[in-house]
């Protein structure tokens, strides 16, 4: 007899949102120290390149490319020595480097796109919109753990960078994840959507915030509901995850069960937040909504939080 709990879609909700295509072939279990130089020295590996913030891009008649050889990393400048090995795909090796010339030193043919434009324009298929989300973030986390702890000294990529060791206490520092709880507050008709003062024009979304230590999940989205906007919840279920690299979060979906109503926020981290009917959010999804208000682009896990409530009879 079937667990009841495995009584759900083949394909869970997780693997509709952006970032989530990654089917590469970590291989946790068998990185070291050769695994790097192997696979750099595989004909068959491709690299991205990436420097503050940016995916360095070929420009070919086909469109635009992510990939570049070993070989035209080395001539772009690449910090083949920082790179990190994303794993195995069914081509070959796949690894994100350190790129070494600046947006505006790049030679014709190439050029640079921010991370966050790439996946709002939604330029690339799942796969490579996963791989860079996998190495945008170890990257990043690279970059922010260059000195040790423990002493302060310098630290250094070790096992295809997924370690770093300090070069005088031997300390050891491991790639980290920050989890952020994103939720939709719900009643039988309304959802709870908020408007910070750096989202797009017109643009609503769900709430959100750091899950704390020592914090549940549901604890955090009862939390950051209330102090965002005073609604207490009751009941909290998970919905669906989402790698975000900006720097190395992952998005954990949720919705909360609305107990009270009346919203009060500080007009600080929040600069609008309001109850919408269901009619009002299908409105939105349409693009036929009489104020122009939107939600954020298909592939934010808010977006499929708002629509999995709205488009559900």
């Amino acid at each position: 007899m079937p667990f009841p709990f495995f009584d759900a879609p083949a394909r869970e909700p997780s693997q509709f949102v952006g970032f989530s295509g990654n089917a590469i072939d970590r291989q946790a279990e068998n990185r070291d120290e050769t695994s790097l130089p192997r696979a750099l020295a595989d004909p068959s590996a491709r690299v991205l390149l990436s420097r503050a913030g940016r995916l360095h891009l070929k420009t070919t008649g086909r469109g635009l490319e992510a990939y570049h050889s070993v070989e035209e990393a080395r001539r772009l400048e690449a910090r083949l020595d920082h790179a990190v090995l994303l794993g195995m795909s069914a081509e070959g090796p796949v690894i994100m480097a350190p790129a070494g010339l600046d947006a505006e030193q790049l030679p014709d043919g190439l050029k640079a796109i921010d991370h966050r434009s790439i996946y709002v324009q939604d330029l690339f298929g799942p796969e490579t919109m996963g791989e860079l989300a996998q190495g945008a973030a170890l990257l990043a986390w690279h970059a922010n753990h260059r000195f040790c702890g423990r002493c302060g000294a310098a630290t250094e990529p070790r096992i295809g960078g997924y370690k770093r060791s300090c070069i005088a206490c031997a300390a050891e520092q491991f790639p980290r994840t920050d989890p952020v709880a994103i939720m939709l507050a719900v009643t039988e008709d309304r959802c709870l959507l908020g408007r910070s003062p750096h989202f797009a024009p017109k643009t609503y979304s769900a709430l959100a915030g750091f899950i704390e230590p020592g914090e549940t999940i549901e604890a955090a989205v009862r939390r950051e509901v209330l102090e965002e906007s005073s609604i207490r919840l009751g009941r909290v279920v998970y919905h669906a995850s989402q790698p975000w690299p900006f720097p190395y979060s992952l998005m954990i979906g949720c919705f909360g069960e609305a107990i009270s109503e009346e919203i009060a926020f500080d007009g600080k981290e929040l600069e609008d937040c309001r109850w919408f009917s269901r009619a009002e959010v299908r409105a939105i999804i349409a693009g036929t909504h009489p104020e122009g208000l939107a939600i954020p682009p298909g592939g934010a896990i808010a977006t499929h939080l708002i629509r999995a409530w709205a488009l559900t009879s």
